[in-house]
């Protein structure tokens, strides 16, 4: 996917915003304004940030904004701040084959000026630029294309999904087995002369000219891009190494050897690109829920056009089979749907008119007309694909070891190469520099760190695919490997270990008052509120609520409501709501949120709210324990009854309960600073109401995020289905990507050291030197693979 995004970021300060519900309406009201990309408001820091697409819009959009605060909330002094967004761009590198080169490639390209930053992803072979001022993009994207000609020539630039799309996607496969064949055939016929030359006695010189025309024929190619490097002023890379190796064997008259080294280099090559090469396509495979195409009505025909052209409002059709192109709204017809692509969940969905649907989703059975809700660019599966495609930006600390590890391993390795072949022969009685050149020659075989640097990447980027099939969305490489390292996991209740859904389970009145009349006045209290509390008890009153005879509202942070109506104030909310007004009442003990509501100032009663805990809470709980954290805390508005019976049921160590958004922070800080050393600490939340705390925390991760803007915002780990039990998930398939990842390094060093050991002693051949090498290479690829398989999890 290739991306150009250039937005202007403004953010305002709200000084004196303390009612919730106003912050809500103020929020809704700023996104229905034209050039609104999106827009926020942050209720605990008093925060309004606010996205536009057109830079000279900033003027016109602030005093838009200024003037709807001021009509919701007078008081509230509004200052602005704006910030240019830097702008990011993807390049397709066509061809892209050599790991090392890529390294190579991101490094000059991060020297550039204006550069924020720059990531080459070897295995979707992508280029991701970021620049801190968009007029330069189009100077770096040239200055970048230079780059990689110069190290990579017959790597293609595309940097538009337009540009790579029409003339290639379609017929990438095809040319990929074309290539493949056509070396085959080249690797074949040069065998065969070699085979020749050794089955059959001839003289010196037809024996010499057999095997160099076979060399010429397996290796022609490396030689010519290492001559061609070499011009270049790029000495030390595989080609060169391989050639000066099998060079020198041909020096030395060991034409067989020469001739068998680049062989079974050329062919371990092969197999190198094509392992290589399944594992891009595997990977592409798990993600492959981009719809390919829409079916547009249009008045009473159907057009088949391209998702990007679809617009909000307009209607589509699904039929059997398809994928959902968009998201929207069924206006016609029933069916079920698989939404394993975007959830991990096999169990298919039933949908019907006026039903949410979201692009990804695979409709199998009805025929369905869809109202299209967002454009493709804002759906759930393009944001689901832009942030799995470009997680490998965020490279975990072992890629960043390794890449750097390669930078001084080859040089090292070179610069002994040379000793070898140099001091030895003056210095030691009966040497020859013919045996010690040869002994160098292993050396410079096995100093391309290719099985590392093509390896440990694909290691990672299969863990984040393989968790995506689960429906579990990692961020990047950093947050994967983290999650190897989890202490503490902290739960917010309500939405994430409980299902968020309440109900009222009584209603207790005092004095004369009736159980229906308490419950219509409470209702007027919450009806501007969207917290689950108040749409449980709206949901139970089940009347119509003429908001006209609401003279006052006033959202109390923490402690509830007070409105007027009627000429009657009304106090609605929890125990402190009670103490800080001064009204008398009784302490509850019950199984539930209680929801205390005076009149007037006199105590009328209270109602008691239930939540249901989710099904899989209790297994989650056990399964971090058995996938070896040591502490499960919850964090909770709830009083502290309710929040230590929930406690009790889950198995959770710690509850801190009636707790304040900032407050929540404060103790997600206390345990952090308990934590053991290099050990992370978790917290999990809805994504929407615990931003603050997800941001604090080590790894954040955001629950039932499907569909949620702020969740995939907000977290470094989103659970798309609605199951705590999937972070257990998480860590087993970061467990076993780090394992695997590590059995690579350790395998591809370990043989490496071994054979330098045996080459410098005289007791490896250069064959043992290009297993080292291209052998090594291929099974840590194979073995990276394994990553992918995650259903026995």
């Amino acid at each position: 996917m290739s991306i150009a995004t250039s937005t202007e970021k403004i953010e305002f300060t709200l000084e004196g915003l303390d009612c919730a519900s106003c912050a809500a309406k103020i929020e809704a009201k700023v996104k229905e304004l034209d050039d609104v990309l999106d827009a926020s408001i942050n209720f605990v820091t008093q925060t309004l940030s606010l996205k536009i697409k057109k830079q000279d819009q900033i003027n016109q959009m602030i005093t838009e904004v200024k003037a709807i605060v001021n009509h919701l909330e007078p008081d509230v002094i509004v200052k602005e701040k704006i910030t240019t967004q830097p702008v990011k761009k993807t390049l397709v590198l066509e061809n892209l084959s050599c790991a090392s080169c890529a390294t190579k490639i991101e490094d000059a390209i991060k020297q550039l000026p204006g550069i924020k930053q720059a990531n080459v992803d070897f295995v979707s072979s992508k280029l991701i630029i970021e620049v801190y001022n968009k007029n330069d993009l189009s100077q770096r994207i040239e200055d970048a294309k230079k780059i990689i000609d110069s190290i990579e020539p017959d790597v293609q630039v595309y940097d538009t999904d337009q540009e790579y799309n029409d003339g290639h996607s379609n017929n990438v496969t095809d040319s990929e087995e074309g290539e493949f064949k056509k070396r085959f055939i080249q690797l074949g016929i040069g065998a065969a002369l070699f085979a020749t030359a050794i089955a059959f006695k001839f003289t010196f010189w037809i024996e010499f000219i057999l095997y160099f025309i076979s060399y010429i024929i397996i290796g022609g190619e490396v030689l010519l891009r290492a001559a061609k490097n070499i011009k270049r002023g790029q000495i030390f890379d595989e080609n060169f190494l391989i050639s000066v190796a099998t060079i020198g064997a041909f020096a030395i008259k060991e034409f067989p050897e020469g001739v068998a080294v680049m062989l079974f280099y050329q062919v371990g090559e092969l197999f190198q690109d094509m392992a290589v090469n399944r594992s891009r396509k595997s990977i592409a495979a798990l993600m492959d829920i981009r719809p390919d195409f829409a079916n547009l009505k249009v008045g009473e025909e159907i057009k088949k056009v391209s998702p990007e052209d679809v617009n909000i409002g307009d209607v589509i059709i699904v039929k059997p089979g398809e994928k959902v192109p968009l998201d929207g709204k069924i206006i016609e017809g029933s069916s079920m749907v698989d939404t394993s692509a975007l959830t991990g969940e096999s169990v298919p969905r039933e949908v019907e008119a006026g039903s949410e649907i979201l692009a990804g989703f695979i409709n199998k059975s009805g025929l369905i007309a869809v109202e299209v809700t967002e454009k493709f660019g804002e759906s759930t599966v393009s944001k689901i694909l832009d942030l799995v495609q470009n997680a490998s930006s965020k490279k975990a600390p072992t890629e960043n070891f390794i890449t750097k590890f390669s930078r001084y391993y080859t040089p090292v390795v070179v610069g002994v190469a040379l000793i070898l072949a140099t001091i030895p022969p003056l210095i030691i009685d009966g040497a020859t520099f013919s045996q010690w050149i040869y002994r160098a020659l292993i050396f410079l075989v096995i100093s391309c760190p290719c099985a590392l640097v093509i390896s440990i990447p694909l290691g990672f980027f299969g863990g984040i695919g393989g968790a995506s099939r689960n429906g579990i969305l990692v961020k990047g490489g950093n947050y994967l490997e983290a999650l190897n390292s989890v202490d503490t996991v902290v739960f917010d209740k309500t939405g994430t270990l409980t299902k968020g859904v309440f109900n009222v389970t009584e209603i207790i009145t005092t004095g004369s008052m009736t159980k229906d009349e308490l419950l219509e006045f409470a209702a007027y209290a919450e009806s501007y509120s969207n917290h689950p509390i108040a749409i449980s008890i709206l949901k139970a009153y089940n009347g119509e609520v003429n908001k006209n005879n609401i003279e006052n509202y006033d959202e109390i942070s923490g402690h509830g409501t007070k409105v007027t109506v009627n000429g009657k104030e009304i106090l609605a909310g929890n125990s402190k709501l009670m103490i800080k007004e001064g009204i008398e009442f009784e302490q509850i003990e019950a199984t539930g949120t209680i929801v205390h509501i005076a009149i007037d100032k006199q105590y009328a009663g209270y109602i008691v709210i239930a939540d249901e805990i989710k099904e899989d809470s209790i297994e989650a709980i056990r399964s971090l324990k058995d996938v070896g954290v040591r502490k499960t805390v919850m964090l909770t508005g709830d009083i502290k009854k309710v929040g230590e019976k929930v406690a009790k049921q889950l198995g959770l160590d710690e509850v801190y309960a009636e707790l304040l958004p900032d407050q929540k922070v404060e103790k997600l800080e206390m345990l952090d600073n308990n934590k053991p050393p290099k050990k992370k600490l978790v917290f999990v939340g809805d994504g929407i109401n615990d931003a603050p705390v997800l941001a604090r925390a080590d790894i954040g991760i955001a629950m039932g995020g499907l569909g949620s803007d702020a969740a995939i915002e907000a977290a470094d780990v989103v659970i798309m289905t609605d199951e705590p039990s999937k972070i257990a998930t998480a860590i087993k398939i970061a467990k076993r990507t780090r394992r695997i990842v590590w059995q690579n390094i350790y395998f591809s060093l370990g043989v490496k050291l071994i054979v330098l050991i045996l080459g410098a002693g005289g007791l490896a051949t250069l064959w043992e030197a290009v297993f080292a090498d291209v052998g090594v290479a291929l099974i840590a690829v194979f073995n990276a693979m394994r990553v992918l398989k995650v259903d026995n999890i």
